[in-house]
């Protein structure tokens, strides 16, 4: 596949996640596609691996995150193709808002991602995701 057509992959599963489309995401990805996202207290932190792994991950993303995630760049060789982003959202649990500059590493191979490695602010994340320790 070309690096436009790697791009125009990203470019339809960032469309997808933003329709909320489950058939749409799942379609563009392997059977053994592998998530990464970093982090420890907060909800989407893990390994996400398989079509099983990706339908939890957004499963529990639905239940427990509110976000608009806006990809602002997309720079490609090869196979991979880093997009650049912003994203700024909620966390249900705590009604803690956060704004999030991040970076997604992806592979795409014959049009389908099979790897996605986020970078994003962790803290930024953990912070919303933690309850107030402010007694009444």
């Amino acid at each position: 596949m070309s690096i436009e057509n790697n791009i125009q992959t990203v470019k339809d599963f960032f469309a997808a996640i933003g329709r909320g489309d489950s058939e749409a995401l799942l379609a563009l990805v392997t059977e053994d596609i592998e998530w990464i996202i970093p982090g420890e207290d907060w909800p989407l932190a893990g390994t996400h691996r398989g079509h099983a792994g990706l339908a939890n991950l957004l499963e529990t993303a639905s239940r427990s995150i509110e976000t608009s995630t806006e990809p602002r760049e997309f720079v490609a060789q090869g196979d991979r193709v880093l997009v650049v982003g912003f994203a700024k959202g909620k966390i249900k649990a705590t009604n803690k808002i956060f704004e999030d500059d991040w970076i997604f590493a992806m592979t795409v191979r014959n049009g389908r991602l099979t790897n996605i490695r986020e970078y994003v602010d962790t803290q930024a994340l953990a912070r919303a995701s933690r309850a107030s320790n402010v007694q009444p």
